[in-house]
């Protein structure tokens, strides 16, 4: 059996391990220092929702972009101009309460996360040079850690008396380190040879799988965002969970995603990804919609033991979704990857950036129990969208069909 990662890739591969860590960071952050912001600045959640929007259109509008960046400019700038960027946001972000700044700031830091984005996920696949698609799930493993330690870390750093604001300073930092740390690590890849020609974006659109792409991984961000944001307040609200614990819940869900994201590559040796994916997709449908029923049964001490457990699972079948996802497109589009993934990744964003919207629409107007229960439709989309590209990567390549 060929090793997961050839010795001569395993340096680039734990420096980007250590970049998508930092970059799942960054993504929750900001949610973690959010009531101090508010606090301090005095903003309303009209504020600080268009702060958060900035952030998040320019995060997938330049993932799309940075997918042409890495054909144009290289695997290794593009990184670096992200993590550059990122630095200089965060640096400066919530440094001044003018509002109009912090929006401009967070769309800084947006574009940053961006370019991490696609070219992590471009490089990965480049590393996989088994197509097995573990290197993915592994490199998302890191960024569920992350995600993890980002809210943990802002907590700790408070309890132990820092203001918040060394927060953005300390995340600034260690962005500028891992830019200065990418300029000496070789990316011995070449993004020529395989990520695409002039002739590919034309093509790409002509293949299912391209759009297929698209749509599953909108209905899974916002699926994922969606149960990790509201799961706290939907037990405390439906179950009469502790609000003191509530944010365990949130971990909980991660727990569930880093075990699948680790597990399943380190276990499963397999080549049918396709299977794969609507397994732990329908594993993430089924719990979700469980845990929706429940919330209609009367509340007590059982319903939130089976709720706890359906939360752990709904984290675990939403693990490899993303990850086989864009090895499945990378593996279908092997002359235009940057592109594809590129496209994939922008249908996450925006996903991202509207689900959040429609869930607190759906609860203001009818209640938590049928905002959270929408999470399962979206579910049953997500699958069905996974289906239709599982099948349709199965069709010749768009960019090997050009004349």
């Amino acid at each position: 059996m060929p090793p997961m990662i050839e010795p001569r890739d395993r340096l680039v591969f734990l420096v980007l391990f250590g970049v998508f860590t930092v970059f799942g960071t960054s993504m929750t952050i900001i949610g973690a220092t959010l009531p101090k912001i508010l606090a301090t600045f005095g903003w309303s959640y009209l504020t600080a929702g268009t702060v958060l929007a900035a952030n998040a259109v320019a995060y997938f509008s330049f993932t799309f972009i940075g997918g042409f960046l890495i054909n144009w400019w290289g695997p290794k700038r593009t990184l670096v101009l992200g993590l550059v960027a990122a630095a200089t946001g965060l640096l400066f972000f919530a440094a001044t309460p003018d509002p109009m700044t912090n929006i401009l700031l967070g769309a800084l830091i947006g574009t940053g996360q961006g370019f991490v984005e696609i070219t992590v996920n471009w490089s990965t696949l480049r590393l996989d040079r088994a197509q097995s698609g573990r290197p993915m799930n592994l490199m998302h493993g890191a960024f569920a850690i992350g995600a993890i330690l980002g809210p943990l870390a802002s907590a700790g750093l408070l309890h132990a008396g820092y203001d918040w604001i060394t927060v953005y300073h300390g995340m600034a930092a260690v962005f500028a380190a891992l830019a200065v740390l990418m300029v000496f690590v070789a990316m011995s890849f070449d993004p020529g040879s395989k990520a695409g020609s002039t002739a590919a974006p034309q093509r790409l659109n002509r293949h299912p799988a391209y759009w297929l792409s698209f749509l599953a991984l909108f209905f899974y961000v916002g699926v994922e965002l969606g149960v990790s944001n509201w799961v706290a307040e939907y037990f405390v609200a439906v179950f009469a969970y502790p609000a003191s614990s509530s944010a365990l819940l949130v971990s909980l869900f991660w727990v569930g995603l880093l075990a699948g994201r680790f597990g399943v590559p380190l276990l499963y040796h397999g080549s049918r990804q396709d299977v794969t994916l609507l397994g732990f997709s329908l594993l993430a449908t089924l719990s979700i919609a469980a845990l929706s029923l429940l919330g209609f049964l009367p509340a007590g001490g059982l319903t939130q033991a089976v709720g706890l457990g359906l939360v752990l699972l709904s984290g675990l079948g939403c693990s490899v979704f993303y990850p086989i996802v864009i090895t499945m497109l990378g593996n279908c589009f092997p002359q235009a990857q940057s592109q594809a993934i590129a496209f994939a990744a922008t249908g996450g964003g925006v996903g991202a950036f509207l689900f959040p919207f429609l869930m607190s629409a759906l609860s203001q107007g009818w209640g938590i129990r049928v905002g959270f229960a929408t999470y399962a439709v979206f579910g049953v989309a997500m699958t069905l969208a996974a289906l239709g590209l599982s099948l349709s990567a199965n069709k010749k390549p768009a960019a090997k069909s050009r004349a």
